[in-house]
């Protein structure tokens, strides 16, 4: 989750390319005309910019059917629509369209609208984006050890020193993941031509969500067209053990591709929701958010559009975790104490910056939602990776950041980021599910911290570590251990 150039809601910061084969090129999205109300709906409002808005109204068919009459009768056209969470994406060029849809007795139904970016819409409508998918290789052999037997090495193996530190070279002797796990990489693509990932790969769970955070099925839409951020936490989490390159956490379980992030590399709320009820919908048992929400740095409760758009998106959250997904995401990489919030300058990233105070209750989404793991980043020396964001509360676990090798599109490459960090836990995660398939998000949860190897604040005293050895703002409860997630209990 770096934040210093356009692909900054990504956190791969260095990149280290060891390129070991070709591959196809992604194909790029074709554009097209946006959503557009018809004139027979059209409010008498001037238009102004194409918007993208989140509608929140109460759970069920009858009160989101109605909230679909009233974004009609305000000139706007429904993009999307969750029943089940009552939620409503609409698109409208009506300038007053947060007044209009509330107005009329359908609007009644309405409990907040927001708008869910500053910049005009820009995707163009369900079906316009087809992408030509490069063929798949034959898949390798994937040389799975047994429980008694030992691994063999991968050739980059050696390099993985992140691997050691969370002691997954160690637990990959007693098991590399069962295959009935599924974990979903909701992330900018994930190129399954990849060797090391192809063997792991589920294409009918995969999606893409970037198209107004409309479901797009289309074969090969998952994959990446302008950024290899999503296939490197893809490696991290299960690179094959297949005698190429390196071995991933969970080299045993299958990966999905949930794509959320458009090809200039912002991640709008409708698709974070968008890939996160597939998730639910498709039994994904992990997820992976290496990603915070745009335009917004941290979403504010008390601002009328970004107080509205936390709340769709804390629902759809709330609705994987009682459908069974855990949902991981990395803290971000601006060195930001979480608990002690007080100024936002970076955002909104999509039109002009400024600088406005803060609170708690502004939250940095996926990884501040309730049930999601927030994932700090270290080194491989042991410590807090500079960039790492911080926070005594808010940091659940720890994983290894810094440098880290993992596939790339073409090859291998080393990147830096939370979000690095993040796949780590992700993988312990789907190992513990593989070895406890009857336990939840919750048991999950709390497995995780409680397994975690308990890591001290610096010697030389640094005041933003507060607490104590146990629990503290730069590890919370330690950095992840994949032995332990796998033998204990």
């Amino acid at each position: 989750m770096s934040r210093s150039s356009r692909s900054h809601r990504l956190s791969a910061g260095l990149a280290v390319a060891a390129l070991a084969f070709t591959t196809a090129g992604a194909a790029t999205a074709a554009q097209a005309a946006p959503f557009a109300p018809t004139a027979s709906t059209a409010a008498s409002s001037a238009p102004g910019p194409l918007m993208n808005y989140a509608i929140n109204t109460k759970a069920g068919h009858g009160h989101v059917k109605k909230v679909e009459e009233a974004v009609k009768a305000a000139g706007g056209t429904v993009v999307q629509s969750y029943d089940e969470i009552g939620v409503v994406i609409a698109q409208a060029t009506n300038a007053d369209f947060r007044t209009d849809v509330r107005s009329g007795r359908d609007g009644r139904e309405i409990q907040s609208v927001g708008a869910t970016r500053t910049a005009a819409v820009s995707e163009g409508p369900v079906g316009s984006a087809a992408k030509t998918a490069p063929t798949a290789p034959t898949a390798q052999s994937r040389g799975l050890n047994t429980a008694e037997g030992t691994p063999t090495p991968d050739p980059r193996e050696v390099e993985q020193w992140d691997m050691q530190q969370i002691k997954a070279d160690l637990a990959h002797k007693v098991t590399d993941g069962s295959r009935r796990v599924l974990v979903g990489i909701n992330d900018s693509g994930v190129d399954d031509t990849h060797p090391d990932l192809a063997p792991n790969f589920d294409a009918k769970d995969s999606v893409n969500c970037v198209n107004n955070g409309v479901p797009d099925t289309t074969a090969g839409g998952w994959r990446p067209t302008t950024s290899s951020h999503g296939t490197h936490v893809a490696g991290t989490v299960a690179a094959a053990r297949n005698g190429i390159g390196i071995v991933g956490v969970a080299p045993g379980v299958r990966i999905a591709s949930v794509k959320v992030v458009n090809d200039d590399g912002f991640i709008y709320p409708e698709y974070s929701i968008c890939g996160i009820i597939w998730a639910a919908e498709h039994h994904m048992d992990v997820t992976n958010h290496s990603y915070f929400i745009d335009p917004w740095t941290f979403w504010c409760k008390d601002n009328g559009d970004q107080g509205a758009v936390q709340e769709a998106v804390r629902r759809a959250y709330e609705y994987a975790t009682k459908h069974g997904v855990l949902s991981v995401a990395a803290a971000g990489n601006s060195n930001y104490d979480l608990a002690h919030k007080t100024t936002d300058s970076s955002s909104p990233n999509d039109t002009t910056t400024v600088t406005r105070q803060i609170n708690n209750d502004c939250l940095d989404m996926p990884t501040e939602l309730p049930g999601v793991i927030t994932v700090a980043s270290t080194t491989q020396a042991v410590a807090k990776s500079s960039f790492s964001n911080f926070g005594l509360g808010k940091i659940d676990v720890a994983a290894p950041g810094s440098s880290i090798l993992s596939t790339v599109p073409g090859g291998y490459a080393k990147f830096s980021g939370t979000s690095m960090a993040s796949p780590h836990v992700t993988g312990v995660a789907a190992l513990m599910k593989s070895v406890h398939p009857w336990w939840g998000p919750r048991e999950l949860e709390k497995a995780l911290q409680r397994e975690a190897d308990d890591t001290a604040c610096p010697a030389t005293p640094d005041p933003r570590c507060t607490g104590t050895t146990a629990n503290n703002a730069f590890f919370g409860e330690g950095i992840v251990d994949a032995l332990d997630a796998v033998t204990r209990y």
